[in-house]
C-alpha cells in the first residue's frame, strides 16, 4: 500500500485548500497504488461541480508527482469525495483521469452551465476509457487500466515494454509487456496472476508474444515473484485447436465468421466426416427462413480449407429453419485432408504413435476443458520432453495447477495411449514464469532397467532444487554428542594410570597376605583381616583359571566341530573377493567392534553362511550382493539387556531399538536415511549395497539403518517413528518398505497387540506425556537455569555404558569361543533337545514369538540391522517343506480391509512427517508370480491406487511401485513373498537411480 509521509500529506492538503477553498480541516488526501483519494467536507456537503471545477483547474497547472515522494509510484487518476461533517458515507464521488483532464473540464463546465439553466439534460459521452486506450497498447494506458482493479488492493503499477526474441523462427522481433507491481505487503501470486492475466487478454493486444508480471514489496531490490501470461490472442488459439479437430473450436471459429450474417454453427463428428448445421442466429418467433446456402458454403469452405483440420477428410453441411427437422438444403465438401495423406491420420493416432504436437494438444485440452476459462487467462500450458524411455510433462498456469487437478489425468492418457518405448511418465507443476516445479509425480508404466533419464530436462527439478527441498539438520540436542569411542579410550587410560600409582602397594600386600613375603618393619603380631583377604584373591585366582580354561576348551572343541563338519558337507568355502570386500565392511562398522578381529577359518570354510541357511550348491550362478558383515545379535541382547526403557514383548524389537540408539550415540546423529517396515523390510533392503550406489550417483557419505521388524503392520511404524524414536533420533528421509497385507485393517494386528500389552509400551506412552508437560513447564518457568534442569548423574550413566562397551570389545579378542558363540548356543541346543523337558520349554517359546518360525530363532542381522539371507527360492523344492497356501485362506489377507486402524496409521505418519519436515517414500515391494494368485492380485491392485491416491494428495509422500518386477526372478527370493542378499541388493540399485526420490545432499 502506497502511503504518503507526514510533510508531503500536509503540503498535498494545503494545495486541495487553497484550490477549493474549504479549510484544510475539512479535508483529508490518501494514496492507494496508483489512486489518489481526496475528501472534502464541511458543514455542509460541498457541492459536486463547483469544487471540481476548481480542482481541475489546479490540476492543469500542477504535477501531483512533485507533491509526493520520488520514489513513490506515479499517480494515474484521482478519485473526488464529497460529504457532510459527521456523516460516514459521501454523497458523492468523481473519478478523474489525469490523462484527460480538458475533457473532465469541459464535462464539469457543461454541469455546471446545466445546474445554471435548471437543466438536467446529460450531454454526450466526452471520456473516454481506459481500456479503449490501452487497447492501442501504449504502456501508460494499459497501467491505467490495470490500476483501477490493482489500487484498490494497495498495488501500483508500472508498465514497461522490452524487445523480446521469439523461440519462434521468426525475423521480426517481438514485444514483452513487462508489468511492475509494488506494494508495503506481498501479496500472493494467486490472488494478482489470474485477474491480471484475464484483464490483459480482455484487451487482445498484437504484437506482443506475452507479459511477466513482477511483483516487489517497496523498500526491497528482489522481486518477490514473476509471473509470465500468455498474450496469444484467442483467434490463434482457436485456430490452433482446430487444426487438430477440435469440435468446439471450429464451431466457435465459424460462428465468429457467420455472425455478421446472423447465422450460427453447430457442429458434429462422425467418423471422419464433419457434420455442420446452419440455423438463424436469433428467432424466437421461429419464422426466419434458412440461411443462404451460397453465402454459408462460400465462407464455410474458405475457413475450413485454411485450417485443414487434422483426421477429417469431408464436411457435410446443413441449413434450416429454427425448429425444423429436415434440413432445407445439404451439400457436401471435401477437405483437405482427403487429398493429403499426412492430414488423413487421426489425432489420436498420431498420440499412439509417439507424435509429440499431437499429444502436447491432447493434454492441453483434456487439462482445458473450460474453453472459456483458457481464452481469458491461457489456461494450462503443457510441455513434453522425451528422455530414453521416460517421457516427462509439465505443466503451468498463471495459479500452479495441484498435483491432483492435474498427475492423474495425464498419467491415465499415456497409459491408454500405449506407446511403444514408453515405460514410466514423470508430470511436473510449477507457476507460469517459475524455472522449478512446485511439485512432481511420477509412475512407471511397466519395469524398467533405468530408473533415471540421461540428462535432466530444462524444466525437471535441478539437484540444487531437491537440496533445497530437503530438511535441515534438526539443532535439538542428542545425547552426549562429543562421547567418540576415543574420549572412552583416553577415559580408561587415566583411570589404568591411576591404577598402576597404587599397583606396587597393593601387590606389596598381596605377597605378605601369602606369607611367603614379609616386610622388614612388620608386626610379629597376625592380622586376621589380611589372612580373611588372601582367601578372596585365591578363589578369584582360580575362579580366573577356570574361566580361561573353559574357553580355550569349548573354542577347541568348536574349531574341530567346524573342520569336521566342513569335511562332511563338501561345500565349498565363499570367494576370495568376498572376503576382501568383507573387510571393507568390517572399516565401516569399526564403532561397533574391534576392527583387528577377523572371521576364523572354521567359519569362512563352513557349510552355512551368516543367515544360517546353506550355501548355494550351484557355484556357477553367482548373483551379485554386498559382502556379508559380522553379526550383531549378541551385541544386540546385551545392548537390549542394559536398556532402561522396558520390554516391549518383541525381542527383535528390542533389539533393533538398542542397536539404532547405539548408532545415534556412536555417530553423534541419527542416521541419514531410515528403512522400515515388516520383515520385507528387514530382508528386502541392503543398507550398505545402497549407501554405496548412493555414492556412485553423487551422494556421498549417506548413513542408512534397516528398522525392520517382522510382523510390522502401520501401526508399529507409527508407534516407532513417533513415539519410540525421541526427535534428535528421526532420520533425513524414511524409506518406508512392506506391501499390502501391512495395511490390511480386517485382520487381527498380533504383532502391534503383543506389543501395546507391554510395560515399554507404557513406559513409551509415559514419556510423551511427561515430555508435553516438561516442554509447557519450560516456557512458564523462565528463572529456572538450563543447568538446574538438566540433571548430572545421566552423563555419568553413559560415559559408564561407553566405557563398559569399550572395554568389552577390547577383551572379545582374548577369548577362544566368543567369535564362534552362535555355533556353541547350536551345540548346546542340539544336546539339550534330548532332555524329556526341553520341546515344553521350546514350545513356550515360540508361543511368544508370534510372528517368527523356529528355524528363524538362529537368523542374525548385521550392525545395520539388515538380515541377509542367502537361500533362493525353489518352488519344486520349497513346497516339499511348507504348505502351499492359496491367497482365500491367507490369514494375512483375511477380510482384507484398507479403510480403518492401518489407514489411521498412516495418515499419523503422514502429518506426522510433513510437520517435521521428513520426506517419506514407500517401496511396495518385490513379490513373486507364485505368491500373486488372482485372489492376493485383486488385493494388490486395491492396495496400489490406494497408495496412489495417497501419493497424489499428499506432497511429502512418494510411491514406488516395485511388486511386479521379478515375477519370474525366483533367484532373488528366499520364499514366495520375501527377498534374499540378491535380491535386496538389486533393490537398493534401483532405488539410487530412481529420480523421484530426493536423497540426502551432504
Amino acid at each position: 500500500m502506497k502511503t504518503v509521509l507526514l510533510d508531503r500529506q500536509q503540503t498535498l492538503v494545503q494545495w486541495v485548500s487553497q484550490a477549493t477553498g474549504i479549510s484544510t480541516f475539512g479535508v483529508k488526501v490518501r494514496l492507494l497504488g496508483n489512486d489518489l483519494h481526496i475528501l472534502c467536507e464541511g458543514t455542509d456537503c460541498p457541492q459536486r461541480w463547483l469544487t471540481l471545477s476548481d480542482l481541475l483547474q489546479a490540476l492543469q497547472q500542477t504535477d501531483l508527482d512533485s507533491l509526493t515522494s520520488e520514489e513513490q509510484s506515479p499517480i494515474y487518476q484521482v478519485l473526488v469525495y464529497g460529504r457532510k461533517k459527521g456523516v460516514h458515507h459521501p454523497e458523492w464521488c468523481h473519478r478523474v483521469y489525469l490523462n484527460q483532464l480538458d475533457r473532465h473540464l469541459e464535462q464539469v463546465q457543461q454541469e455546471l452551465l446545466a445546474d445554471a439553466a435548471k437543466s438536467r439534460q446529460v450531454h454526450g459521452a466526452l471520456i473516454v476509457s481506459n481500456e479503449s486506450l490501452a487497447r492501442q497498447g501504449n504502456p501508460d494506458a494499459i497501467a491505467r487500466y490495470l490500476s483501477e482493479n490493482l489500487s484498490t488492493l494497495g498495488v501500483a503499477v508500472q508498465v514497461k515494454i522490452k524487445p523480446h526474441q521469439s523461440q519462434a523462427e521468426s525475423k521480426t522481433p517481438g514485444h514483452r509487456l513487462w508489468i511492475f507491481c509494488q506494494s508495503s505487503y506481498s501479496p500472493d501470486a494467486s490472488l494478482l496472476g489470474e485477474p491480471i492475466a484475464q484483464r490483459l487478454r480482455h484487451l487482445k493486444l498484437s504484437g506482443y508474444d506475452d507479459a511477466v508480471i513482477v511483483s516487489q514489496v517497496k523498500g526491497e531490490t528482489d522481486a518477490d515473484w514473476r509471473l509470465r501470461v500468455d498474450l496469444t490472442p484467442p483467434e490463434t488459439m482457436l485456430k490452433e485447436w482446430a487444426r487438430w479437430g477440435d469440435l468446439q473450436a471450429i464451431a466457435r471459429l465459424l460462428t465468429e465468421v457467420l455472425s455478421e450474417f446472423k447465422i450460427s454453427i453447430q457442429a458434429s463428428l462422425k467418423e471422419f466426416t464433419l457434420h455442420i448445421f446452419c440455423t438463424p442466429a436469433f428467432d424466437p418467433l421461429e419464422t426466419a427462413p434458412a440461411p443462404d446456402k451460397e453465402t454459408c458454403l462460400q465462407v464455410i469452405l474458405s475457413q475450413l480449407e485454411a485450417i485443414a483440420p487434422q483426421g477429417i477428410l469431408a464436411a457435410a453441411i446443413y441449413g434450416q429453419k429454427t425448429g425444423d427437422k429436415q434440413p432445407a438444403w445439404v451439400d457436401w465438401l471435401s477437405l483437405p485432408a482427403a487429398k493429403h495423406p499426412a492430414l488423413a491420420t487421426s489425432t489420436l493416432d498420431l498420440c499412439i504413435s509417439g507424435d509429440e504436437p499431437a499429444i502436447i494438444f491432447s493434454l492441453e485440452r483434456l487439462l482445458n476443458f473450460d474453453m472459456d476459462w483458457r481464452l481469458k487467462t491461457g489456461g494450462i500450458r503443457v510441455m513434453l520432453l522425451r528422455k530414453g524411455d521416460l517421457v516427462h510433462i509439465m505443466c503451468d498456469a498463471p495459479i500452479c495447477p495441484t498435483r491432483p487437478q492435474v498427475a492423474s489425468k495425464v498419467i491415465q492418457f499415456i497409459r491408454q495411449l500405449h506407446i511403444v518405448g514408453i515405460i514410466g511418465v514423470r508430470v511436473y507443476g510449477r507457476r507460469a514464469g517459475d524455472k522449478e516445479p512446485a511439485w512432481s509425480h511420477g509412475v512407471d508404466l511397466g519395469h524398467r532397467q533405468r530408473l533415471v533419464p540421461e540428462a535432466t530436462p530444462e524444466f525437471a527439478a535441478t539437484d540444487e532444487y531437491l537440496s533445497d527441498l530437503l530438511n535441515s539438520e534438526t539443532n535439538e540436542p542428542i545425547l552426549r554428542p562429543d562421547l567418540t569411542p576415543q574420549a572412552v579410550q583416553s577415559f580408561v587410560t587415566e583411570v589404568a594410570q591411576d591404577w598402576l600409582g597404587t599397583a606396587n602397594h597393593k601387590l606389596k600386600k598381596w605377597l605378605v597376605a601369602t606369607q611367603l613375603f614379609t616386610e622388614a618393619t612388620q608386626s610379629i603380631e597376625p592380622n586376621h583381616d589380611e589372612e580373611g583377604i588372601r582367601g578372596l584373591i585365591i578363589w578369584m585366582a582360580l575362579g580366573l583359571i577356570l574361566t580361561v580354561q573353559s574357553d580355550w576348551m569349548l573354542g577347541y572343541v568348536i574349531t574341530h566341530a567346524g573342520l569336521s563338519s566342513a569335511k562332511v558337507t563338501g561345500v565349498l568355502s565363499s570367494s576370495d573377493s568376498s572376503l576382501k570386500s568383507g573387510k571393507d565392511q568390517h572399516q565401516r562398522t569399526a564403532f561397533f567392534s574391534n576392527t583387528e578381529n577377523t572371521k576364523s577359518s572354521q567359519v569362512e570354510n563352513s557349510a552355512f553362511n551368516a543367515s544360517g541357511f546353506t550355501q548355494n550348491d550351484d557355484p556357477s550362478g553367482k548373483l551379485p550382493a554386498a559382502p556379508l558383515k559380522e553379526k550383531a545379535n549378541s551385541r544386540a541382547i546385551l545392548l537390549a539387556a542394559r536398556s532402561q526403557l522396558p520390554s516391549f514383548n518383541a525381542r527383535q524389537l528390542d533389539e533393533q531399538l538398542a542397536l539404532y540408539k547405539q548408532r545415534v550415540v556412536t555417530t553423534g546423529h541419527s542416521p541419514d536415511v531410515l528403512i522400515i517396515g515388516s520383515s520385507r523390510a528387514l530382508r528386502g533392503i541392503d543398507p550398505v549395497a545402497l549407501s554405496k550406489a548412493l555414492a556412485t550417483q553423487g551422494y556421498a557419505n549417506v548413513d542408512v539403518f534397516n528398522f525392520g521388524i517382522n510382523g510390522a503392520t502401520a501401526q508399529v511404524v507409527d508407534l516407532i517413528i513417533r513415539q519410540v524414536l525421541e526427535p534428535s533420533e528421526l532420520p533425513r528421509l524414511i524409506l518406508w518398505a512392506d506391501g499390502a497385507r501391512a495395511f490390511n485393517s480386517g485382520r487381527e494386528d498380533i504383532t502391534f497387540n503383543s506389543i501395546a500389552a507391554s510395560q515399554g509400551y507404557k513406559e513409551v506412552l509415559q514419556q510423551a506425556a511427561t515430555r508435553i508437560s516438561s516442554n509447557q513447564l519450560l516456557k512458564s518457568e523462565k528463572n529456572v537455569t538450563q543447568n538446574e534442569k538438566i540433571p548430572e548423574p545421566k552423563t555419568e550413566i553413559n560415559s559408564y555404558q561407553a566405557a563398559s562397551e569399550w572395554l568389552d570389545q577390547s577383551f572379545v579378542g582374548l577369548s577362544f569361543s566368543y567369535k564362534n558363540r552362535d555355533q556353541i548356543k547350536n551345540l548346546l541346543q542340539k544336546q539339550l533337545s534330548h532332555l524329556p523337558f526341553s520341546n515344553q520349554q521350546i514350545t513356550s517359546k515360540i508361543k511368544l514369538m508370534p510372528d517368527a518360525e523356529v528355524d528363524k530363532s538362529t537368523q542374525s542381522v548385521d550392525f545395520d540391522g539388515f538380515l541377509p539371507l542367502s537361500i533362493r527360492f525353489n518352488p519344486a523344492t520349497y513346497y516339499q517343506k511348507h504348505p502351499r497356501v492359496t491367497g482365500n485362506y491367507d490369514n494375512d489377507y483375511k477380510s482384507f480391509l484398507l479403510q480403518g486402524k492401518q489407514d489411521a496409521a498412516l495418515q499419523s505418519v503422514l502429518e506426522f512427517t510433513k510437520t517435521n519436515k521428513i520426506p517419506l517414500v514407500f517401496v511396495n515391494m518385490p513379490l513373486t508370480e507364485e505368491y500373486l494368485d488372482p485372489t492376493r492380485l485383486k488385493y494388490e491392485q486395491e492396495f496400489q491406487q490406494y497408495m496412489l491416491n495417497s501419493s497424489t494428495t499428499n506432497t511429502n509422500f512418494i510411491y514406488r511401485d516395485f511388486s511386479k518386477i521379478w515375477l519370474k526372478a525366483n533367484d532373488y527370493f528366499s520364499d514366495p513373498s520375501h527377498l534374499n542378499r540378491y535380491g535386496a541388493y538389486e533393490v537398493s540399485q534401483k532405488l539410487a537411480i530412481d529420480p523421484m526420490i530426493p536423497w540426502i545432499v551432504k
